[in-house]
């Protein structure tokens, strides 16, 4: 039996039916992209199948053993502690393992009660506690918040502390080390940065139960998925493989969904034409003719699958009203601080006319400062930058700050654009999906990616030759992001753009800077190349290309000797840490083994013996764990 199986679910409010007839199977390895437009149902599809929300019809059987982990479930509700227990809560029923071992293990000591109940129950219990992972839960929470972006000094920080984006991580945290078998994630990568994603998408990977993910992030759900069930039209339709084998494998459907109703609909008219010219003849056996031919239509028509007409997209171009210079952006020393805290120093960039530049760096780092600057809208504390000749600048804010929420979608536009007609400015809403009454929205009451769409149009209106667009991906579902790709690729100007949207910089980048508290790192080519190149690098180097301060540089044969040493003694360290846990293993089981014998069960003093014996032994072993799991990392 699958681990998930749904059957005809469907769901309407009040008179609008969200989606109808959705069947799928989940089985208990399948890691499922999830996709679909904004407002398609998906996630309260998730609310359906997570027992939140009735359907209106369906039914929905999960296999008998399946433990559903859905994120809301583990939200951060103690305001007051840090998130390093806040996180190991997930982890109580461990930890209420341990305090009843303890309870065990003094009632032995102490030779109360039944003892041979007493030694038994302690043996099941240790079994039980290493079974569900008891010798490294510390080591996997920590590597958990580690993985996700937290610092070692963060661990001790009040939950009531957290930002938004942070409390969402450590709800993520919670959800991933919760022990259930199936997990639903919606929109997992949101506020993680690319070194984040990362990790999240080799723990995924590694995940031994199934998974189904809301996702815009078409590169992640390439690295993680095996199958996609697309939510399109009120229904679902399931592919075999991840993001990119299933837009070729419905583009591909839709060919030849088209090309044999284009075929069915001349083979309609041409037998009908026949059975007009029969009937014209008016004989008896041409009216026998016709009636044959008739059916024939009529066989083909009942048959006939009329294709879905394709969901409206944006349609944008941005072209510059006119060129500027070879020399677009010269940045020299820039640096900023806040307080105490140096965000970054030594930023020296230089940009030419038709490139297609991206920064890429952990949160924090300073990248959206530097987009300010370069704006005018904060100064540098040191260092110095100029546009070229001619230079244009367009800024699209991923904050959306230079929207007026108590305008409507008309007045937003036509106040920034007032020599436009309302013909005009109407039109221009039109392409970016804005029609009819919904001009009149107030910009307050528009999702994050409606108000993205507003900001997209102003800057495809003002014309710039030079776009700083910080994250203009995010809130646009998979079908926007593609527009957008499609037409900032056939842009003429300059783009200097802050993304963490992987798919996206592969598709345009020409060169990718990475930031560093040091200044920029540049990789001529796009996210895969500079991928490779990080990973490279940190296989040489002691530090990584995120690391805070570098080293000073060493001689490079000595450095090299150096790494190849430090590896040779990990690996040592790590052979022997695991040659250290089979020996204790083996001593453990043939301590256990003593005391389910007669003899010792008799033998109080033997019992006792053993029973200290065995957790000296299971003391050692955690401790090895703990060795082998920080060399492992």
């Amino acid at each position: 039996m699958p681990a998930l199986s749904v059957r005809n679910l469907g769901v309407t409010f009040i008179e609008r039916t969200l989606f109808s007839d959705v069947s799928f199977d989940v089985e208990l390895h399948d890691k499922v992209g999830f996709i679909g437009a904004n407002g398609v149902g998906k996630t309260t599809l998730f609310r359906v199948l997570n027992g939140e929300l009735e359907p209106s019809e369906g039914v929905i059987a999960f296999e008998k053993n399946v433990r559903v982990g859905y994120m809301e479930q583990h939200a951060c509700n103690n305001p007051r502690i840090d998130i390093f227990h806040e996180l190991l809560s997930v982890f109580d029923y461990l930890r209420e393992m341990e305090e009843e071992l303890a309870q065990v293990t003094a009632a032995i000591d102490a030779k109360s009660g039944d003892l041979t109940a007493l030694v038994e129950r302690q043996t099941r219990l240790i079994e039980e506690y290493e079974a569900l992972g008891g010798l490294t839960y510390k080591s996997r929470t920590r590597s958990a918040l580690l993985g996700l972006g937290f610092s070692e000094k963060d661990f001790t920080m009040s939950v009531g502390s957290l930002s938004g984006g942070q409390r969402s991580k450590l709800s993520l945290a919670k959800l991933l080390l919760s022990n259930s078998t199936v997990l639903l994630l919606d929109e997992p990568t949101n506020h993680l940065d690319i070194q984040s994603v990362g990790w999240l998408e080799d723990f995924l990977r590694d995940f031994r139960g199934a998974m189904i993910i809301i996702s815009h992030d078409r590169y992640f759900l390439d690295h993680v998925t095996n199958k996609t069930i697309e939510l399109e039209h009120g229904r679902v339709m399931c592919y075999k493989g991840a993001y990119s084998e299933f837009i070729r494998k419905k583009e591909a459907y839709n060919e030849a969904l088209r090309n044999k109703y284009e075929n069915d609909m001349k083979e309609i008219a041409r037998i009908e034409g026949i059975v007009e010219q029969q009937k014209r003849w008016g004989r008896e056996r041409n009216f026998i003719t016709a009636a044959s031919r008739q059916k024939e239509a009529d066989r083909i028509k009942a048959q006939l699958v009329t294709p879905d007409s394709e969901l409206a997209t944006m349609r944008m171009r941005f072209e510059p009203k006119f060129e500027s210079g070879n020399d677009v952006l010269i940045c020299r020393g820039l640096e900023k601080s806040f307080g105490d805290k140096r965000l970054f120093h030594d930023v020296s960039i230089h940009i030419r006319k038709g490139e297609r530049v991206f920064i890429v760096g952990a949160n924090g780092c300073g990248k959206t400062t530097l987009f300010r600057i370069l704006n005018g809208k904060l100064p540098q504390d040191k260092g110095e930058f100029d546009l070229g000749a001619n230079v244009m600048t367009g800024y699209f804010d991923q904050m959306q700050q230079n929207l007026d929420l108590n305008k409507t979608a008309i007045d937003e536009v036509w106040d920034r654009f007032p020599n436009m007609t309302q013909t005009e400015v109407r039109s221009a809403l039109a392409s970016f999906l804005f029609r009819g009454e919904e001009v009149f929205k107030p910009l307050s009451k528009m999702s994050g990616g409606e108000r993205a769409r507003i900001s997209l149009l102003k800057l495809m209106l003002q014309g710039s030759n030079f776009l700083l667009l910080d994250e203009p991906t995010n809130h646009l579902d998979a079908a926007s992001r593609e527009e957008l790709e499609k037409t900032l690729a056939d842009y003429s100007g300059t783009l200097l753009v802050i993304s963490h949207d992987r798919y996206f910089i592969n598709k345009l980048a020409t060169r990718v800077l990475a930031m560093t508290p040091d200044g920029m790192k540049e990789y001529l080519g796009n996210y895969d190349y500079y991928a490779e190149r990080v990973k490279a690098e940190r296989g040489q180097q002691p530090e990584t290309v995120f690391a805070g301060r570098k080293e000073k540089p060493q001689n490079e044969y000595f450095l090299k000797k150096q790494q190849q040493s430090e590896e040779r003694k990990r690996r040592t360290r790590l052979r022997r840490a695991e040659e250290e846990i089979e020996r204790l293993d083996a001593e453990i089981a043939e301590i256990q083994r003593q005391l389910t014998s007669e003899e010792v069960i008799s033998d109080y003093e033997k019992l006792m013996e053993l029973s200290g014996q065995l957790e000296q032994l299971q003391t050692e072993q955690e401790r090895q764990y703990e060795i082998w799991a920080e060399l492992s990392d």
